[in-house]
């Protein structure tokens, strides 16, 4: 096992879970020495390649998932509130990532987190051009060049690349976490990672 490897962590800046996650996955990470490997794909892609739709999308679901979501915010002691519009389109907020990943991985990061609070705690649509150059400029990102990257073909296949690179390698939801090679999907994941690090694995 290589202590120094990063663990890879793949989100969807509409998913309610990749928040919460998003949360705790650094300081997780620090305990045991390591760092995270931000990667940014679109649920969509996923769910069309595997045939599934969103829980909220099935009746029986959506009620539970909601309710969930909001309790497992709460579990992780962090702010949540359940956006109006949801989910929505989140591909201009990931190509976004990936321009900035390209020169500051660090930057790319604290975009993710930008994005993700600005969405899960107080709504922020993603999907608006205008509310998204906003969030831009309050991250200290040139909102002119951030509606640059989203609209650049360079950025938007970087885009499809991570999504069909996640979808080779597995992932079919998020959070998604490999470990050392091992994957973790979901949330509630949290305890089985931290007991992975710490060599006890089971």
């Amino acid at each position: 096992m290589n202590a120094a490897s990063p663990i890879a962590f793949y989100f969807d800046f509409s998913s309610p879970y990749s928040y919460i996650a998003s949360e705790w996955i650094e300081a997780l990470a620090a305990r045991h020495g390591r760092t995270v490997k931000w990667h940014a794909i679109l649920l969509g892609a996923t769910f069309q390649h595997t045939g599934l739709k969103p829980p909220v999308d099935y009746p029986l679901k959506r009620e539970y998932a909601l309710r969930d979501f909001a309790r497992s915010a709460r579990a992780e002691g962090i702010p949540y509130t359940q956006p109006e519009h949801f989910p929505i389109p989140t591909q201009n907020a990931a190509r976004i990532f990936y321009w900035l990943q390209s020169e500051d991985p660090a930057r790319a990061a604290a975009w993710a987190h930008a994005g993700l609070r600005g969405y899960f705690t107080r709504g922020v649509r993603l999907d608006d051009p205008a509310a998204l150059k906003s969030l831009a400029e309050a991250s200290d990102i040139d909102p002119q060049a951030a509606e640059a990257a989203w609209g650049d073909t360079q950025w938007k296949l970087r885009l499809k690349q991570a999504n069909d690179d996640a979808i080779a390698a597995g992932v079919f939801g998020t959070p998604w976490f490999v470990v050392d090679g091992e994957p973790f999907w979901g949330n509630d994941r949290k305890s089985q990672i931290e007991r992975w690090l710490s060599g006890n694995p089971f």
